[in-house]
């Protein structure tokens, strides 16, 4: 099952970008570039998923 979920992203005052779901609580991540923010996101989604079917 795919499911989409909105990310919200912002560069902070280092330089990072950082994505958060608002979606999903405690759902959020950083990367260097756009590229690494969307992977690391997908993972913290994935954990996220996990962490509230088993609650």
């Amino acid at each position: 099952m795919t499911r989409d979920f909105y990310v919200i992203i912002e560069k902070d005052e280092d330089g990072f970008l950082v994505g958060e779901v608002p979606g999903l609580k405690g759902c959020y991540s950083q990367g260097h570039s756009i590229e690494e923010l969307l992977k690391n996101m997908r993972e913290v989604i994935e954990l996220c998923l996990e962490e509230e079917h088993t609650v």
